[in-house]
């Protein structure tokens, strides 16, 4: 958002532990499941979902055209959707101010708790019960290096989802040293990677460790490479011409592994730049865009279907929304006309009614919005001592917070979801 295998069982008690301190498918999600199930004994290609021409094609050999949500604020937390509006933005800046309310010890096991709270098989049950058929799922690189438990948090929800027959797309949202310099990427202010040879392999070998565990996973559409790469600030426009030959660097070390999964290919400047892109240099490549805050109309994607015709190429629109809900029922009509599939963005988040389901505010959380948005920094620390709840306010908050964010204890957002054109349960 622009600024913005283990088994079942073992998968849901990993996920439940507590802390204390329709309208039409396409394909549906249960042809998707069985057609994973029924094509497991064939070979490569026909056991995953694969591109052909402008379509992308389910493995019993429909059209699929996606209608998803993204798990956003899960693995790569966001200011925006804590309140934090003027306060800490990124997720290390998130961390270092869940640190300072608890203490770094607390901080680890909130962390902990929270990532198996936040998204459970109840989320991903009733996600397929509005008539979702996949999700995108963001992550931050530091899961997925020597030691990072990654594929421990990612492994349940992969199993709930091919249960649900729900399509799963793994996006790099996080990537090293940063791919916009933004709150969003985790940086430090610039967009490093592509002035460091060494975050662009370590990027590579992230995706080829990726790869080489879910080569098997036909219940994975594919692979999003970056999220968001080069926003539109001019002094960073140079990385233009950096960017299709990062994703070809990356692609290749993923073919060493993976030769089924589709890659996905973001544009330059938040998604929405096509022009940097070349013909096709795989076979199997799906092109994303976002877009946000324009008007919902054809010649708000025109662009993208020139590019479609050109190269004979499927578009997919990989976020969009934070907006009304006449907004985004226009716009999902506009890209239905247009046989584009879609996911918005976010499935979950605080108080807004601009998502699937809202987290309510916990107790004391006010106050808390009120320390995060005060001068930062340990030359500030008197003053924010002076201004902050107690500790033992603080735990309390933030274990309301761990309560608030299962899906039993959130509000359904009817408008939000009616506007997707999907069934309300």
């Amino acid at each position: 958002m622009v600024a913005q295998n283990t088994a079942y069982s073992k998968a849901n008690t990993h996920h439940n532990g507590e802390m204390t301190l329709s309208r039409r498918k396409f394909v549906s999600t249960a042809v998707a499941g069985a057609s994973v199930a029924s094509q497991a004994a064939g070979g490569p290609a026909k056991r995953f979902v694969q591109v052909r021409g402008k379509q992308l094609v389910a493995p019993d050999g429909h059209v699929l055209k996606l209608r998803g949500i993204n798990l956003g604020n899960w693995l790569e937390p966001e200011g925006y959707m804590f309140l934090f509006e003027g306060g800490p933005q990124s997720p290390r800046e998130i961390e270092a101010f869940i640190n300072e309310l608890i203490g770094p010890a607390d901080a680890e096991t909130f962390w902990k708790a929270y990532r198996n709270a936040y998204i459970t098989s109840a989320d991903i049950r009733f996600i397929q019960s509005c008539g979702f058929n996949s999700v995108r799922i963001p992550l931050h690189w530091k899961f997925f290096v020597e030691r990072g438990n990654g594929f421990e948090l990612l492994d349940p929800v992969i199993a709930w989802c091919r249960e649900a027959g729900l399509w799963v797309i793994l996006d790099m949202h996080c990537a090293p040293g940063g791919q916009t310099g933004a709150n969003i990427d985790d940086s430090w202010g610039y967009p490093w990677l592509y002035e460091s040879a060494k975050d662009q392999e370590l990027l590579a070998n992230i995706w080829a460790r990726i790869g080489q565990h879910y080569r098997d996973e036909p219940i994975i559409l594919g692979y999003d490479l970056l999220n968001e790469p080069i926003p539109h600030f001019p002094q960073l426009k140079k990385y233009n011409a950096d960017l299709e030959p990062i994703y070809k660097r990356v692609t290749r070390a993923i073919r060493t592994v993976d030769p089924s999964h589709i890659v996905i290919l973001g544009g330059a400047q938040w998604d929405s730049n096509f022009d940097v892109f070349g013909p096709p240099f795989d076979s199997n490549l799906l092109y994303q865009l976002h877009k946000y805050w324009m008007p919902p109309t054809h010649d708000s994607i025109k662009a993208y279907l020139e590019f479609r015709d050109r190269y004979n190429v499927p578009i997919w629109l990989g976020e969009s929304g934070e907006n009304t809900d006449e907004w985004v029922q226009k716009f999902v009509q506009t890209l239905e006309e247009n046989d584009i599939g879609w996911c918005f963005w976010p499935y979950k988040k605080m108080e807004k009614s601009s998502c699937v389901v809202s987290v309510l505010k916990p107790s004391h959380w006010d106050e808390i919005v009120a320390l995060a948005k005060m001068p930062s920094g340990t030359g500030n620390s008197e003053k924010r001592i002076a201004g902050r709840l107690s500790v033992e306010q603080s735990r309390a908050a933030l274990n309301d917070l761990l309560a608030n964010i299962r899906i039993e204890k959130c509000r359904v957002n009817p408008g939000y979801i009616k506007a997707l054109g999907l069934t309300v349960h």
